[in-house]
């Protein structure tokens, strides 16, 4: 499991060195910077709270660390989802990834701001992908605010991307290897069902084929 917090929670140091050692190995890969409609909607949904905490499911990418630190003083986590699906991959155990995931993070319940869901539910067969978002619909606080990539492309890479934050209104994708290919592409009734403790607050199909979605946790009524 990847860990780190340069906003105050301690992170391991190897996870920092794997962070490291995954940003030399796309120094050769495919990278594209893509616009973005949601990015500046979850930022502004962060920016009354005071010392958010923000999950991020991708890899370590030090310069998102920084952006999102400047804009928000926010508490930085990074969960990388991808590396526990190589594991399961490689050990031939993808059928036991639902009870992984209904017990994969730490955190209580309720305490996360928001979450940078990226695209890691396209890797996943629905009953993995539904015990992924309903632990995190669990971490949510109340008018917390979820941010999923979804791809409406046809094609089945074996690779995952890493997105770096260029502004509040452009991203860059960089692709890496991947021990397993997307899988069928989510339609929208899916993906509402996935997060069904949630609600849709915007929807925004790109021309790079990627659906953005931002998901917010309904307050409890009084």
């Amino acid at each position: 499991r990847s860990l780190t917090d340069l906003f105050g929670i301690l992170g391991s140091r190897r996870d920092t060195d794997a962070a490291a050692t995954a940003d030399s190995s796309v120094a050769n890969v495919t990278e594209a910077s893509y616009p973005t409609k949601a990015m500046q909607k979850f930022i502004a949904s962060l920016q009354p709270i005071e010392n958010p905490l923000l999950l991020d499911l991708g890899p370590v990418v030090g310069s998102n660390v920084t952006f999102f630190g400047e804009h928000l003083g926010c508490r930085f986590r990074v969960e990388d989802i991808a590396h526990d699906i190589d594991r399961h991959v490689k050990a031939g155990t993808l059928d036991q990834l639902p009870d992984f995931f209904s017990k994969r993070f730490s955190q209580e319940p309720g305490t996360v701001d928001g979450i940078l869901c990226w695209d890691v539910l396209d890797y996943l067969d629905r009953p993995a992908a539904q015990a992924l978002a309903t632990a995190l619909s669990r971490l949510l606080r109340p008018d917390g605010c979820l941010l999923g990539f979804f791809s409406t492309a046809d094609q089945r890479e074996a690779v995952y991307t890493k997105y770096v934050v260029v502004d509040e209104q452009a991203l860059r994708y960089r692709t890496y290897p991947a021990s397993r290919p997307r899988q069928r592409s989510l339609l929208n009734g899916d993906i509402i069902k996935l997060f069904k403790d949630l609600r849709v607050t915007d929807s925004f199909l790109m021309k790079s084929k990627v659906r953005e979605m931002l998901f917010r946790k309904p307050a409890p009524r009084t």
